[in-house]
């Protein structure tokens, strides 16, 4: 199937100039074509079409795997009452009791969570089965660190200001044939894109693209 995601701005990534109004075209997995949505369309009428605010970009890589993943515990929605909402760790994590179905049921809230700030890959060793599990059903690309990235962990790959070049998976959206991996931002598209992205941070992501799969959609 072939589907246009078009919004107000496409960054490609990898120092691309960026697109007004533009597009990616997606057959199957991967990759068809980026430009204006106007070309894409033309020549693909038949092309399903999703239309969003802001700015599309490459999906994010968090360098955090291990950290949110591994070493913090995500309750459930029914644990609200007793343990918020927000990661555990440190103390708060070691006061649990933690079985591997319950590590892998964390992983799978962890990385839902992930999915919704834009990310589409994590970086660093997963060590943990279950955890290790969830990643890769969830189609999660794993990449290798060789140092530890300053903390603290946070599920914005935005956060700290850490420059566009580490935060943004690669090869570039106009990789044609590569797996269709990209987010987007409800972001003002006029001015700085980067800028408007480190300020709005990426829990402004209002849809997330796994290897062509909306995977997440902001309701």
């Amino acid at each position: 199937m072939l589907t246009i995601h078009r919004a107000e701005l496409l960054l490609p990534g990898a120092g691309r100039a960026p697109v007004p109004g533009g597009a990616v075209l997606i057959e199957g997995r991967t990759v068809a074509a980026v430009g204006p949505y106007e070309e894409l369309a033309a020549a693909r009428p038949a092309a399903r079409v999703r239309s969003w605010p802001g700015v599309i970009t490459p999906g994010l890589r968090n360098p955090y795997g291990p950290e949110l993943l591994e070493r913090a515990y995500h309750p459930d929605p029914r644990e609200a009452d007793e343990l918020g909402t927000e990661p555990l760790m440190g103390e708060a994590l070691a006061a649990l009791e933690m079985t591997d179905a319950r590590w892998g049921a964390s992983a799978r809230r962890g990385v839902g969570r992930m999915l919704a700030h834009g990310t589409v890959a994590v970086a660093g060793d997963l060590r943990r089965v279950p955890v290790a599990d969830a990643v890769a059903r969830a189609g999660l690309r794993v990449e290798e660190r060789f140092t530890d990235p300053p903390g603290p962990p946070s599920l914005d790959p935005f956060a700290a200001g850490r420059p566009a070049g580490e935060v943004f998976t690669l090869p570039p959206l106009d990789h044609a044939g590569g797996d269709a991996d990209f987010a987007v931002f409800a972001v003002p598209a006029e001015g700085d894109p980067y800028a408007a992205l480190a300020r709005y941070g990426a829990g402004s992501c209002v849809a997330t693209v796994l290897a062509g799969r909306l995977v997440h959609r902001r309701r």
